[in-house]
């Protein structure tokens, strides 16, 4: 060999000699000294790398990241646009789900009585959810009695005994058992507006509660007498919830002021009584999809726990694909209804002063690290890296021709972000980050009806298609 040879390849080994070392590996998986080394070597602070750090030093990573050719086209003018009056503000809750389903009943009476603005009582629905649940808690606990304290759904329900979080049917029967009132009838206080201490105390006496449960099953005390003492503890509950959020009206009197400065007569009503006949929106014939590609669509599933009430069914939902569940919110929007949806907020949405959008690749984290962070929305749910966290009410939508090219969202923050209150969804996020919509059945093909009408297929509540099936 030549000594020009010999010099080239005593070159090339050191200059490939990281890479070696860390293909080498370890026997036993970890890191030794040489691959960190070579870890160390393999970062090259170049001009252009020594201005990104800099950058991310002093400055808050997401300003850093935040795109400005995204920024640019993030206008808040839409083609179809569905009228409402004000913004509600879910505080320091869990409820985005029952305000997103008031959200899209508050159309129809603002419309109904030429109103300025409306708002139903949450404070008055939140009471008796958090009955429900701590009654649907008890009972499957009473019902899981013989089960090991280590068994996998006794485990989740420890986990999750008093959640703030809920899903679509769960507003559906909690208005059809109780009605509804509107907000000045009970409204918000400090303690509806944040729930994390009350709600968590009642949490820990529930546990408890159910501890004592098993330990009188174990004493040989009978079916009979154990919901008999789970009543003695749903007085306590209830005692809880009434100190915390008020005592919910039986009846109430209620009259209204007109746009045009007209006062109505005063009605009694009773909760039921009100919804029947100021809002009168038939709930039934509303229909869940999902767009969930770790199953097969045109099925029907359903979670185990997934509702709010003891005797009440778990959510029903259909599984459509990506393009189906568009097509039937965006023919229900164009159609003049609001859409409940449910999607993965905390991933690429944008807030501020009059600002909110949601919107793919308004952070280009992947240009501030040279790394590729994408996953495909399979890849998310797998690996519990995207849930439906958050629902909100499409209200408009922006037409390109037969296109959607954003889409027109009332969320319930507030408003100090967004446009008041109103956000802009860009259709390439719908794709990436809308796991489901509530859509009426009149925007549904009939084949679509006739699944509904099929047995659903039962998963676990830790399954990925539905890890956040009580949103937090």
């Amino acid at each position: 060999m030549s000594r020009f040879a010999v010099v080239l390849t005593v070159v090339l080994l050191i200059a490939l000699a990281p890479a070696a070392l860390l293909a080498q590996g370890d026997s036993k998986g970890a890191i030794s000294t040489s691959q960190a080394k070579a870890l160390r070597s393999s970062f090259a602070i170049d001009p252009e790398t020594r201005a990104i750090m800099n950058a991310v030093a002093n400055n808050k990573l997401r300003e850093v990241a935040l795109d400005q050719e995204t920024m640019k086209v993030s206008d808040m003018f839409f083609s179809n646009k569905i009228e409402s009056e004000g913004i509600t503000d879910q505080n320091s809750t869990g409820r985005c789900w029952m305000y997103a389903g008031f959200n899209v009943l508050r159309p129809k009476v603002i419309e109904k009585y030429n109103l300025g603005g409306f708002e139903f009582s949450q404070n008055y629905l939140f009471f008796w959810d958090k009955l429900e649940k701590a009654n649907l808690f008890l009972e499957a606990m009473i019902e899981r009695r013989d089960r090991d304290l280590e068994d996998r759904e006794i485990d989740w329900l420890w986990r999750h005994p008093l959640p703030d979080g809920g899903q679509w049917n769960g507003f559906v029967e909690l208005v059809k058992k109780y009605g509804v009132v509107p907000s000045a009838v009970m409204p918000e206080n400090e303690q509806s507006k944040e729930s994390r201490v009350w709600s968590g105390l009642l949490s820990r006496k529930l546990r408890k509660d159910a501890i004592e449960l098993r330990e009188m099953h174990e004493r040989g005390k009978n079916l009979k007498d154990l919901r008999a003492r789970k009543m003695q503890m749903l007085e306590d509950v209830y005692r809880v919830l009434a100190v915390s959020l008020g005592d919910p009206p039986s009846e109430f009197v209620w009259r209204y002021e007109d746009k045009d400065g007209n006062v109505s007569e005063p009605k009694r009503y009773t909760p039921k009584k009100f919804y029947e006949e100021v809002v009168g929106s038939d709930l039934d014939e509303y229909v869940y999809f999902l767009n969930h590609p770790t199953q097969p669509y045109g099925r029907m599933y359903e979670i185990q726990f997934d509702r709010g009430m003891w005797d009440r069914p778990n959510m029903a939902v259909a599984n459509v694909s990506a393009d189906d569940l568009k097509a039937y919110t965006l023919k229900s929007v164009l159609d003049g209804e609001p859409v409940w949806f449910g999607c993965d907020v905390g991933k690429e949405h944008h807030r501020d002063k009059g600002i909110g959008m949601m919107a793919s690749g308004v952070y280009r984290y992947d240009a501030v690290y040279g790394v590729d962070f994408s996953m495909t929305k399979e890849e998310r749910i797998l690996s519990r890296d995207g849930v439906p966290s958050h629902a909100m009410v499409l209200m408009g939508v922006d037409m390109d021709g037969d296109r959607p090219v954003k889409w027109l969202v009332e969320n319930s923050w507030g408003t100090d972000y967004g446009d008041e209150g109103m956000w802009m969804l860009s259709d390439r996020w719908f794709d990436d980050y809308v796991y489901g919509a509530v859509v009426h059945k009149a925007y549904v093909p009939k084949k679509v009806i006739d699944l509904l009408k099929t047995k659903p297929v039962l998963l676990p509540p830790w399954d990925p298609m539905f890890d956040a099936a009580m949103w937090e």
